[in-house]
């Protein structure tokens, strides 16, 4: 189940990129795979919360996303694979009642929509960055 909807999920997300703009329909079939975790997303990004870190000259890179708690934590995530939040290890891994966490989804539509604001930074900075995780 989690493949074909992750196969889903990657079709829409690169609709969603060659356009640089989301449909209701795309928004329709996101909200069915990721439900209330899409919602609080589109927040985090129409609020301008996602950062995405690139090293240089490597071109690596990182996301930070911030929350949506009264504290304003951000968590560094790799959209597709990892987050350090507390909900990503609580829904996703242990629970695995989620695809992924609201973070994660507010790095996709924001790099998807060219929305995201880019930080260059040099790679010793971003391997610190790496090593905090």
């Amino acid at each position: 189940m989690n493949s074909t909807c992750n196969l889903v999920a990657e079709t829409i997300w690169a609709d969603i990129a060659s356009s640089l703009s989301v449909n209701d329909d795309q928004l329709s079939m996101l909200h069915f795979l990721f439900g209330k975790n899409l919602e609080r997303a589109t927040r985090i990004v129409d609020l301008g919360g996602v950062k995405k870190i690139c090293g240089e000259p490597s071109g690596r890179s990182i996301f930070q996303v911030m929350g949506e708690s009264r504290r304003k934590e951000e968590y560094f995530c790799f959209p597709e694979h990892f987050c350090a939040c507390y909900s990503y290890f609580y829904d996703v891994v242990n629970r695995g009642e989620q695809l992924c966490c609201k973070h994660q989804l507010a790095a996709r539509l924001a790099e998807a929509l060219g929305t995201c604001v880019e930080v260059k930074v040099p790679d010793k900075e971003l391997a610190l960055m790496f090593s905090s995780l």
